[in-house]
Parts: structure tokens; C-alpha cells; sequence
């Protein structure tokens, strides 16, 4: 076995496979760039080395500088993880010729799989199920053209060097074939450098089930079942689950030996993924699947740890046993499968914007408690913590939230409470909309396709589950909660309202969907709180709150108690609840009493706008309190005061400008 490997990746994965690597007592080393000097999976290994700048193309694709850390740390063999290097086949060979193992296939593995074209028709030499199509050398249009006619229509046009859902092309019918062809080449050349294609028959109500393949150096070969990655958007995978739901003994079988015969028929090593695309006559007519190969990953995958979880196997132990000479752990007939298991990939994005990144600061990054899956639980692997920063330089994905049950039912439940325990603030996710999928009826019975998001998109996207009533109930109550923790017993002290006789009133304001919105809560003679919303959403009753570990129980008039947390970022409040989260922008100065002041000099715009005025200049002397600047934002302005006494270092902005939710403004001394 190795004593000391370098992990020639980033984030999870590579904290992934370190904290395998420390259980079996091989040494790690790290690879990192100027944006990950301080990152997560830096500090889990046990050396480092700073291989260039941010971009990919500057640090973890110059594959010459990781050769050269692995060479000056002593590092026996290199685990590229996935994406960046773990299927170039030149980096493959680069290892061998620099005596380093590469833990993944040989390099002509790489290669016959890397062109779909190819790889098809390696395929249909073994005896692997293809889907009608072409994928012949000549790319003549006209022959093309005619080849899409034959297979009939739809059709589907794809980059033969593709992958990520670029270069591909749906086609309806005869007349649209050559528009399609040139955009879908265009892409291509521009993608990967070739715009060589294949024509296939786009199957109908497709579902995308992969089947987990591992060979070793003396000729063994299995599968460990499948996963249903059939939840995409973009093509590419949201959720992901293990065992494929429907699917018969007997389809598991053939596809598990068709995937070890295409694994075979490349002398495959490592751990590698046979992916098929599964047509259905019907949701509920398991019998009628046929399935067809459509491309062979020759690396682990994201999804790789739904098979751990109903395996009980650790696959990067595997790889590494494998890459160091030794056997499968295991034959084909002792593997066996316990459970179900789902993966819900978080990933900084706005689905509500078609799903556009999101970058910025984890601001709160809390997650549910993992726990083995000997229990039978949750898993989470990531490679961030709370107070790193998502950038633009890799992809958006924040963590893999695993979970594990006895049933799929089960499984479902597990992962909906988890996802309600992941609260994340600073940047947008798609956490929410995640568990709209999981709720979703479609979803849970297991009408499954890969157009299952746009299908439903009448309840996965602007969803909001928890209301105005239930936010402003717990905004008051925590507000309220605060304050008396702060300003302790003394009522003369005290700033929300209590007077000696008669009937106090507080007035609240927000900001909730863009629309200004007004609450009253009236101090009653009895101690009691009474909390009215104005406006169209019009309604009052008692207001009534109880602390619950970091959160509170809040009931406002008949509607159920709900427990619920806050956290603040700047003036908006993000509000998670087992029923939903949501956020709203509270404009009452004493909303969160004693928050300015653990800002200490940084004072930030509480919702993106306009910057109106600035009150003061750099140099001059302030008094806690007193207005600096005056913000334009949602029809409404908003005096920034100051949270102590200082002086102003610098001003940020000009009047006029345009600022973010969360910007700084001006620095204060």
C-alpha cells in the first residue's frame, strides 16, 4: 500500500478522499490555487503545495506543477478525483512517465471512452445495447442529414467530444435538421475543439440510470449495482438515488453485465461509471424499460457515495487497494444491497433564475448532524465552511447532502428534515427548491424522466412555503426575545414600548417580495403582546413565543406554533422553519438591537439600491447614532446611522451609485 499520496483536486473530493487515505495511515498532500490557499481541503491534508493562480487553466489543470509537488513531497501515486485532470489521458501518461501511479484506468481507457463516437462503437463490438443512430466518421451534412431521416424523429444531434449537456441538439423534424446541425457545431468547435457529431434517436420519457463498475489489475471485474440520476437540469444531475426505483431484478442484472462487459472491453482498472439511457413505455411499467449505453466515465463519480451508503463500501478505499496492486476486495456474488440511499447536490445557484451561480460569502453555513450510516442516517461531504467564499472559479456546488433509510420512503423523509436543518445565508441555493422536488408527487412516487423539472415546473420553482404572517410572527418575536436578553429586567431601561400606564404601541416596517408591509404590536395590561398586520394581508391575534435551543416556538393567533430560527444578514432576516425558509427585510431601527454594534466600523446596505446621500466625509468625527447616509431601495428610503462613536476612514460609494444587498459602504475608525 502507499504511504504517501497527492490529491490532484479540490473541495470536497479531495476532502473526500483524504479522510480515507488518513483512515488506511497513507500520508495526503494537497494541491492548491491563490483562491484556495486557505481552503477546507488544504488544512485536511498533511502537506500542501501552491501550484499557481485562481482560474483552473493557471493552477489545477498545469498538470506539470503537480508533478512536480508530487515528485518534491515524496508523493508514490496521484488521485485526480473528478473533473480538472481525472480523464485526460495525457495527464495518465505524464504520471507513468514521472513513476507515479495514477489511481484511475490506463490511459488508453481514458482515450476509447473519451469520444462518444468511438466509444459506441466499441460498445456494439462487445455486444452493448446502442440507441439507433450514427456515429460514423464521415460529417457530411447531406449524409447527416439523411442518417437523422432513416432514425426517424425526434432526433438528437451531439458533440462527439462532449459532456456537461453542451452540443447537443433536440430535432423535431426534417426541416429544422440543418440550423440545428450548424448551432450544434458552433458549440462544439467552441466547447472542445472538434465539431465531429453523432446522430442518435432521442428516446422517449428517458431515464438516466448509471451502473457503478470496478476492475482490477488481474482481470476482475463486477458491478455494484446502479444509481438513478434521472433529476437534471441543464443536463446535469440535481438528485441523485441508489437503487434505481422500478427496476426488476432481471434489468439489473443485464445492464450490470452489459456495464462490465463495456468495462471489460477496454481492459478497465479503477472505478468507473457505465451510463445508460433507460426509455419507458410507461411510469409505472418497470417490465417495458429498455436500456441503451450512452457514454462510460472513467473516474469516480459525484454520486459515488449513494452506492457506499447501500453497499457499506468505502470506493476510494477500493481505488486505492486496486491502484497498489491488490484484488477486489469482494466477487460479484458477495455484493449485496442494504437500503436506499439519495444525494441531493447544494449548490450556490437561483433556480428561480434558471438556475443562475451565485457567488459570495457563507455567512452561515449550518448543516444537520451526520451520523454513520451504520445508523442509518446522514452524510454530508463538503469542502467549505462557514465564512469561506464560493467564487467564480469553480463550480458552484457547495456540498453533497447524502441520506440513508430501510425503504425509498424513508430515504425521502430523512432527506426533507435534512434539508430543512441546512440553513446557509450569504449567497443564494437551491436548498428550497430541492425540497420542493422532494415533496413533489412526481418525485415521490417515482414518475421519473429527465424532463421531471421542466414537467413540473408549476410547483418546483417560486414556491413560497412559508408566508408573510408566519415571517412577520417570528421576526417580532425574535426581535422581542433579543432585546430582553440585551437590555436585561430593569423595564426604565428598556426600549420596546413598556410604559408605566396606558396602552403601549410599537409600529414594525418591512420590505417582503419588494413590497413595503406594516405590523403594530400593542403591550396589553396583562403582560400579553398583541401583533396586527396591515394592509391586504390584514390580521391580529396574541403573539406568543418560547425559546427552543437556538431557535423559538412562535404562535400568532389560531395559526399552528411554529419553530423557527434567524439569522441576520445586514437589515434582512432569513427565517428557517421545518416547513420552509424565507427572508424579509425589517426596517424598524430597533428590529435587532445591539446587531450594529457587533458590526463594529463596517456598515453595509441593507437591500440592494441606490445610494442617495452621504451626511458626512472622510476624516470627519461621528457619534453613535448620528445619519451618514440615506439609501434609495424598493420605493423606500433608508438612513444608515452610525453604531458607535468614530471617524470616517472612507467613503465607498458616490450618490447614485448602485450598490448590492450587503456592501459596504463607508469604513468607520
Amino acid at each position: 500500500m502507499f504511504k504517501k499520496i497527492l490529491i490532484a483536486n479540490r473541495g470536497e473530493i479531495a476532502c473526500r478522499v483524504a479522510a480515507t487515505a488518513h483512515r488506511m495511515g497513507i500520508q495526503t498532500v494537497a494541491v492548491y490555487s491563490d483562491a484556495d490557499a486557505g481552503a477546507k481541503h488544504v488544512q485536511a491534508c498533511d502537506e500542501a503545495v501552491h501550484v499557481g493562480g485562481s482560474a483552473p487553466k493557471d493552477s489545477y489543470l498545469r498538470w506539470e506543477r503537480i508533478l512536480q509537488a508530487a515528485k518534491d513531497t515524496g508523493a508514490e501515486a496521484v488521485h485526480p478525483g473528478y473533473g480538472f485532470l481525472s480523464e485526460n489521458e495525457d495527464f495518465a501518461k505524464a504520471c507513468a512517465a514521472a513513476g507515479l501511479v495514477f489511481i484511475g484506468p490506463p490511459a488508453s481507457a481514458i482515450l476509447a471512452m473519451g469520444l462518444k463516437a468511438e466509444s459506441k462503437r466499441l460498445m456494439e463490438k462487445a455486444g452493448v445495447p446502442l440507441v439507433p443512430g450514427y456515429h460514423g466518421a464521415d460529417q457530411d451534412p447531406a449524409l447527416l442529414q439523411g442518417e437523422a431521416d432513416r432514425i426517424g424523429y425526434p432526433a438528437l444531434i451531439k458533440a462527439s467530444a462532449g459532456g456537461g449537456g453542451k452540443g447537443m441538439r433536440v430535432v423535431e423534424k426534417s426541416e429544422d435538421f440543418a440550423a440545428a446541425l450548424a448551432s450544434c457545431q458552433r458549440e462544439a468547435i467552441n466547447s472542445f475543439g472538434s465539431d465531429a457529431v453523432l446522430i442518435e434517436k432521442y428516446v422517449q420519457r428517458p431515464r438516466h440510470i448509471e451502473i457503478q463498475v470496478f476492475g482490477d489489475t488481474h482481470g476482475n471485474c463486477v458491478y455494484l449495482f446502479e444509481r438513478d440520476c434521472s433529476v437534471q437540469r441543464r443536463h446535469q444531475k440535481v438528485l441523485e438515488e441508489a437503487p434505481a426505483p422500478g427496476m426488476t431484478e432481471a434489468l439489473r442484472s443485464q445492464m450490470g453485465a452489459a456495464a462490465v462487459a463495456a468495462a471489460k472491453a477496454v481492459n478497465y482498472v479503477g472505478a468507473g461509471t457505465v451510463e445508460f439511457i433507460v426509455e419507458q413505455t410507461a411510469y409505472d411499467q418497470p417490465e417495458s424499460m429498455k436500456f441503451f449505453f450512452m457514454e462510460m466515465n472513467t473516474r469516480l463519480q459525484v454520486e459515488h457515495p449513494v452506492t457506499e451508503a447501500i453497499t457499506g463500501l468505502d470506493l476510494v478505499e477500493w481505488q486505492l487497494r486496486v491502484a497498489s496492486g491488490q484484488p477486489l476486495p469482494l466477487r460479484q456474488d458477495q455484493l449485496r444491497i442494504q437500503g436506499h440511499a439519495i444525494e441531493a447536490r447544494i449548490c450556490a445557484e437561483n433556480p428561480d433564475n434558471n438556475f443562475l451561480p451565485a457567488t459570495g460569502t457563507l455567512q452561515v453555513y449550518r448543516k444537520p448532524q451526520a451520523s454513520s450510516f451504520e445508523r442509518g442516517t446522514i452524510r454530508v461531504d463538503d469542502g467549505v465552511r462557514e465564512g469561506d467564499t464560493i467564487s467564480p472559479f469553480y463550480d458552484s456546488m457547495v456540498a453533497k447532502l447524502i441520506v440513508h433509510g430501510d425503504t425509498r420512503e424513508q430515504a425521502l423523509a430523512r432527506l426533507d428534515t435534512a434539508l430543512a436543518q441546512t440553513h446557509i445565508v450569504g449567497l443564494n441555493t437551491n436548498v428550497q427548491f430541492l425540497r420542493h422536488v422532494v415533496r413533489s408527487e412526481a418525485f415521490a412516487t417515482a414518475k421519473l424522466d429527465t424532463a421531471l423539472i421542466q414537467r413540473e415546473a408549476d410547483v418546483l420553482f417560486k414556491q413560497e412555503t412559508v408566508g408573510l404572517a408566519a415571517a412577520v410572527a417570528a421576526v417580532v418575536a425574535h426581535t422581542l426575545h433579543a432585546e430582553k436578553a440585551l437590555q436585561g429586567a430593569d423595564p426604565f431601561s428598556r426600549r420596546d414600548g413598556w410604559q408605566s400606564h396606558g396602552l403601549a404601541q410599537r409600529r414594525f416596517e418591512f420590505v417582503w417580495q419588494d413590497q413595503p408591509r406594516s405590523a403594530r404590536l400593542n403591550y396589553l395590561h396583562d403582560g400579553a403582546l398583541s401583533l396586527s398586520l396591515e394592509g391586504d394581508d390584514a390580521a391580529s391575534g396574541v403573539l406568543t413565543f418560547a425559546a427552543h435551543g437556538s431557535g423559538l416556538w412562535v404562535q400568532w393567533g389560531s395559526a399552528p406554533r411554529v419553530l423557527s430560527q434567524l439569522d441576520w444578514q445586514s437589515e434582512t432576516a432569513h427565517l428557517f422553519t421545518p416547513q420552509g425558509a424565507t427572508r424579509i427585510t425589517v426596517l424598524d431601527p430597533l428590529a435587532h438591537a445591539g446587531e450594529a454594534a457587533q458590526e463594529g466600523g463596517r456598515l453595509t446596505a441593507p437591500m440592494p439600491g441606490k445610494v442617495v446621500s452621504f451626511a458626512v466625509k472622510a476624516g470627519d468625527k461621528v457619534k453613535a447614532g448620528q445619519p451618514l447616509a440615506v439609501m434609495e431601495a424598493m420605493k423606500m428610503e433608508h438612513t444608515i446611522s452610525a453604531p458607535k462613536d468614530g471617524v470616517v476612514a472612507e467613503l465607498l460609494y458616490a450618490p447614485g451609485d448602485q450598490v448590492a444587498d450587503g456592501a459596504e459602504l463607508l469604513k468607520l475608525g
